[in-house]
């Protein structure tokens, strides 16, 4: 065998190896990232308006690391949209494993109505999360979309 075909047969093999481990990475798909919401802070609440911190875990269910350069979420509670969080640092994300992350929001009372003035008084609240979820993956990067409803405790610190 010659070197030039030598080179051949070895560049050949390596794509083959790149391409499998790829394909082990993808197969059957890549799973998307799940989020709860775990907790609500009111961590203030003036004549405008107030603030929440949103204690969420996101969960990775896939073989590998994962990172979101950018989560942006809007939250919905008791069918009253409060707003938008949006999270532009990186987050690491391992493997099967939960993720606790916090996220700063603040809201105008007229934005969210008279009616969000007592449902920041209960102990627990519904909640619609919908979002995305920029990932780096190691094909590149994805946006993921992401929802979640269910109910969750509200800590009123302001108390």
């Amino acid at each position: 065998m010659t070197l030039r075909a030598g080179i051949k047969v070895a560049l050949a093999a390596g794509l083959a190896l790149a391409v499998s481990a790829c394909w082990w990475l993808w197969r059957p798909g890549f799973e998307q990232p799940a989020i709860q919401l775990r907790d609500v802070a009111v961590t203030g609440l003036s004549a405008e308006g107030g603030s929440l911190l949103l204690y969420l875990d996101v969960y990775n269910p896939n073989r590998y690391e994962i990172r979101t350069a950018r989560l942006h979420v809007a939250i919905e509670i008791e069918g009253i949209h409060f707003g938008d969080a949006l999270l532009e640092s990186p987050l690491r994300l391992e493997a099967r494993t939960r993720t606790p992350v916090q996220l700063p929001l603040t809201f105008t009372w007229a934005g969210v109505g008279a009616a969000a003035r007592g449902i920041l008084s209960r102990s627990s609240v519904t909640y619609d999360l919908a979002g995305r979820m920029l990932v780096g993956t190691p094909l590149g990067e994805r946006d993921v979309g992401l929802r979640r409803t269910g109910s969750v405790s509200l800590r009123n610190v302001m108390r």
